[in-house]
């Protein structure tokens, strides 16, 4: 027999990579990573009034609903498969105040909206944030006395408003407002209204990003912050710090953690997930979501594989989920396939 031995075998030691990458088949053999309608929750954005379904410019495709039309959505994502959403409200100007007091009434927008998606959908899991800044003059994550965010009063307050939240009937909360000893707050606060039950999604390592823009838009906050968020964000240079940060939430009873923003933060997802185990999931944020659409509008690049390659780098780097504003679009594309 003729010896067809080639350069490149002695090379490789008769290795080829390409064996594996031939054929479809058997490229989805060896897949180790694969994208799935119960990877995502949908980021969705609550206005006051009825039927109103209102365009965020910042980022196209993405609309602040009222809450009768906040239930059709849920109802629609619910029917694809899409197991949870995560809900931010926009609310009156009148109704903002230097500490946030709206989030304390228990009829407030996030809690009506809440009970109405849980009543109408009770298959469709709610997660609800307690961040101030939806509720704050100042646009601030927690309360401002003078020119500090003070912490202490701001935990007392977002464990108040935390179990309210669980009293609408949230599954989830997914406090984001990045103060210490937040979590174990909040859990202690729901265990003893008996809210055992409702579970903590840490936004364990949140960064003092540049890609909030346009979230910022969709909550009315942009224009009113004072300062930046630097004191209790974490600095985009600091990973270690970023564990250091998800650990004392863990002790603290965390039951999942999060990572905010996603793309820039690929290497935290990985660190968490191999240094904890638990459930961990990244929050592909606004400004994100918004590149991808802006570039995909004027040619620049295919928008859907680009969606799809960036949520698949999430599962990629150990994520189990994501919170992504590509939500129903990504539902519906996986389910012709």
């Amino acid at each position: 027999m003729q010896d067809r031995t080639h350069l490149v075998d002695d090379i490789t030691g008769h290795r080829r990579m390409r064996r594996n990458r031939k054929a479809d088949w058997t490229r989805r053999l060896v897949q180790e990573n694969r994208l799935t309608v119960d990877d995502l929750i949908w980021p969705i954005f609550i206005v006051p009034g009825s039927g109103i379904v209102d365009p965020i410019p910042a980022m196209p495709g993405v609309n602040r609903m009222s809450i009768d039309r906040a239930v059709e959505a849920a109802r629609e994502a619910a029917g694809l498969g899409i197991p949870a959403l995560a809900t931010f409200p926009n609310i009156e100007m009148e109704l903002r105040d230097e500490t946030g007091s709206n989030s304390l009434e228990a009829n407030n927008l996030i809690n009506m909206a809440t009970a109405a998606i849980k009543k109408a959908v009770p298959n469709i899991g709610v997660i609800t944030d307690v961040a101030l800044d939806p509720f704050t003059s100042h646009g601030h994550d927690g309360i401002l006395r003078g020119s500090e965010i003070v912490n202490d009063e701001t935990v007392d307050q977002v464990a108040r408003a935390a179990v309210m939240q669980a009293d609408a009937g949230a599954d989830i909360i997914a406090p984001s407002e990045m103060m210490d000893g937040r979590i174990g707050a909040i859990r202690m606060a729901l265990d003893a209204a008996g809210h055992q039950s409702v579970g903590i999604m840490s936004y364990a390592t949140k960064f003092a990003s540049a890609f909030y823009g346009p979230y910022r838009e969709a909550i009315s906050t942009g224009g009113l912050l004072k300062g930046d968020k630097k004191t209790y964000y974490i600095d985009p240079a600091n990973g270690t710090e970023a564990i250091r940060d998800a650990a004392l939430d863990v002790e603290e009873g965390a039951d999942m953690l999060m990572v905010k923003p996603g793309l820039p933060y690929l290497d935290i997802c990985w660190r968490m997930k191999e240094a904890f185990g638990l459930p961990t999931f990244a929050y592909q944020v606004s400004g994100e979501y918004t590149q991808i659409k802006a570039a995909a509008m004027n040619g620049w690049i295919d928008g859907e594989r680009a969606m799809l390659e960036t949520l698949l780098s999430f599962k990629r780097a150990g994520c189990d989920g994501v919170l992504t504003y590509f939500a129903v679009e990504v539902a519906k594309t996986l389910a012709k396939r």
